[in-house]
């Protein structure tokens, strides 16, 4: 069961609401049990193809509705106006790429408002549980970059994260500062990217990410790093990778797959 929200960010102004997607097990009307939730970016690409940018989705409601997994699943959509989701998803201001000039980054802004009225909605509305143990989140390009932004810098909240193809050259050195600091040993991270990704030329962004993983590490974090052979950067690909990613962030404490 999936509901469908329409929600306004107030310190992220748009024309238009965007769509919540909260997406609820089998078995959530027939027990009174609680749940983890996994949090995710880009949440129009996660359920439906319809509502897909590229008319292909995760296909994360067949995996869950297959798997039958104990699991929330709330997907915040992102800002489609203009270039505006570059500037919601970078934890910093950005000059990197110069037809598109400077953008903002506003991703502190964007995380205050996913780790604090979001999730208080969530778990005011649905039977959650709400301490960092049961807390994820995940997403992928720019989407996973914050992924990581928002396990380091809000450790507080989420103890686990998924960060598929990040888009680590949106993070530069301030990332790797933030993958330096301590966090709590509970803390899981998984990450990927595909060598269909980028151009023969383009191989350092693979030693940018286990140089990213070996930072988290050594800052007290679980890691998993790995290339996926021929995975691209779409839905497709990481689609494909939910069977990876999810058992192992839900693989360990008071989880059950």
């Amino acid at each position: 069961m999936i509901r469908i929200k329409r929600v306004q960010i107030p310190a992220l102004p748009t024309r238009n609401p965007r769509r919540l997607y909260v997406y609820l097990p089998r078995d959530y009307r027939r027990s009174d049990r609680r749940y983890p939730v996994l949090y995710m970016f880009d949440g129009h690409n996660v359920f439906y193809d319809a509502h897909a940018t590229y008319g292909k989705s995760w296909g994360m409601k067949e995996y869950l509705a297959r798997t039958e997994l104990p699991l929330i699943v709330a997907a915040i959509e992102c800002n489609t106006e203009g270039e505006r989701r570059m500037n919601e998803y970078s934890p910093w201001d950005l000059d990197m790429i110069p037809e598109l000039g400077h953008l903002e980054g506003l991703g502190k802004v964007t995380m205050d408002w996913m780790s604090g009225p979001l999730k208080e909605y969530i778990d005011r509305t649905y039977r959650t549980m709400p301490d960092r143990e049961h807390t994820m989140i995940a997403g992928s390009s720019m989407g996973g970059l914050m992924s990581l932004y928002a396990v380091t810098a809000y450790n507080r909240v989420y103890s686990r994260a998924a960060a598929l193809s990040a888009c680590f050259w949106a993070g530069g050195e301030k990332l790797h500062e933030l993958l330096r600091t301590p966090v709590q040993t509970t803390t899981r991270v998984y990450m990927d990217m595909g060598t269909a990704e980028v151009p023969a030329e383009g191989q350092e962004v693979f030693a940018e990410m286990f140089t990213a993983a070996a930072e988290l590490s050594r800052s007290g974090a679980q890691i998993a790093a790995r290339t996926v052979p021929g995975g691209a950067h779409n839905e497709a690909s990481w689609e494909k990778q939910i069977p990876v990613f999810l058992p192992y962030l839900l693989g360990e404490g008071n989880y059950t797959v």
